[in-house]
C-alpha cells in the first residue's frame, strides 16, 4: 500500500503566535489515562469505528458501526462519568475487518498521550482513530493537521518528536 499522509496547514495567524501560547490544562488532561481507556473500549467493545478526542475542549466525537451516518458527542463530565461505558451496548463490527487491529490501538493512544503532554507550546489539540479506513487524524496547537495511515504513523514517529 502506498504511503498515505496528508498535512494541512491551518490558520497562519495561529502559527504566527505559536511561541506566545501555552497549553492550558483541560478536564481531559486531568483524566487522560481514563479518557484514553474510554477511547480504547469504545473502539474495541462498543462498536465505535471512529473516535475523536478533543483534548482542549474535553469532548469525544464518535461514529458507531450500527449508525455510521450519525455521530454522537460526549462532553466533559459525561464522557468521564462513572458508568459511561456501561450505558452503551456492546457492539461488534459484524464481520467487517478493520484496518487497525486491536493490538495497535493502545500504542496509538500512548502516542496521543505523549503528543498531548510532552510540550507546552506544540501539543496535540485533537486526535482521532478510524479503525475501518486505518487512518489517524491529529490537529496540533500550531493549527496544523495530519491525516496518516496507522502503519505510516508508526514508521514516522520521528516526525512527531520521537526518536525511533
Amino acid at each position: 500500500m502506498p504511503e498515505r499522509w496528508l498535512q494541512v496547514k491551518g490558520d497562519p495567524s495561529v502559527r504566527a503566535f505559536l511561541f506566545e501560547q501555552q497549553r492550558v490544562q483541560s478536564l481531559f488532561d486531568e483524566n487522560i489515562d481514563h479518557v484514553l481507556h474510554i477511547m480504547h473500549e469504545l473502539l474495541v467493545c462498543k462498536g465505535a469505528f471512529h473516535v475523536k478526542a478533543h483534548f482542549s475542549s474535553s469532548q469525544l466525537t464518535c461514529w458507531f458501526y450500527d449508525n455510521p451516518y450519525s455521530y454522537r458527542v460526549y462532553v466533559r463530565e459525561q464522557a468521564t462519568a462513572a458508568g459511561f461505558l456501561d450505558s452503551l451496548p456492546n457492539l461488534s463490527y459484524e464481520g467487517r475487518q478493520p484496518r487497525i487491529g486491536v493490538d495497535r490501538i493502545v500504542p496509538v493512544l500512548d502516542e496521543f498521550r505523549r503528543l498531548r503532554l510532552t510540550d507546552e507550546q506544540i501539543y496535540l489539540r485533537n486526535a482521532s482513530i478510524n479503525r475501518i479506513n486505518g487512518m489517524i487524524g491529529m490537529t496540533f496547537s500550531c493549527d496544523g493537521s495530519h491525516y496518516i495511515d496507522c502503519e505510516d504513523f508508526f514508521r514516522r514517529l520521528d516526525c512527531f518528536g520521537k526518536d525511533v
